[in-house]
């Protein structure tokens, strides 16, 4: 049997270094942002269906990110439209990925899993967090957005409690050390679900 981790969390919040800490551990890791650039590569299954509907944001054959991201600006039911293109094509690439693993925790690193409903078909939730003003720094000391532009996304995804009381685990990740122990504290958990299975 193999156990389906779903791990989300919010902008800033640690999500990518911690499902790093779970592919260290052993897990096999999918990471939706990852599907996503695929689709859009040159050859990638997304472009065709994304540019038929919005040539604009086709070059090269592969999608051109900033000028999608131009015309959700002008549009906002542009988002919609991409949504029902993209999302069943990242749970296809998503099953596909599950189906050819063989290791007993498959970690799924889905940052909007709450808003698409993808929890659904995980065994159990894990949520990244951190304290508001620390998710802050760390997005601004990126130097890739604006305050503004930062509390814009943070306004638009669900807030970080709702997720945190909705998850199984919650995993803080103020500092590495102790977000790596409370990795290894829940696939502990996990392997003990499974064993009693």
């Amino acid at each position: 049997m193999t156990f389906k981790l779903g791990l989300t969390g919010s902008i800033g919040m640690g999500k990518s270094t911690t499902a790093q800490m779970f592919a260290e551990a052993g897990c096999a890791v999918w990471d939706a942002d990852a599907a996503v650039h695929r689709l859009y590569a040159k050859g990638g299954v997304a472009v065709a269906a994304i540019e038929a509907q919005f040539p604009d944001a086709v070059t090269d054959g592969a999608v051109d990110r900033t000028a999608l991201r131009a015309l959700i600006s002008e549009d906002p039911t542009v988002l919609k439209a991409l949504e029902q293109i993209v999302h069943p094509l990242v749970r296809e690439d998503r099953e596909t990925f599950a189906a050819n693993q063989d290791s007993e925790i498959v970690v799924f690193d889905i940052p909007l899993l709450f808003e698409t409903g993808a929890e659904k078909e995980m065994d159990a939730v894990a949520c990244v967090t951190v304290s508001p003003e620390l998710q802050e720094k760390r997005v601004l000391q990126r130097g890739t957005m604006t305050k503004d532009q930062f509390l814009a996304i943070r306004a638009k995804q669900m807030p970080n409690d709702e997720k945190c009381a909705r998850s199984d685990f919650v995993i803080t990740t103020e500092t590495l050390e102790d977000a790596r122990r409370q990795v290894h504290d829940v696939i502990e958990q996990i392997r003990g679900k499974l064993s009693d299975a």
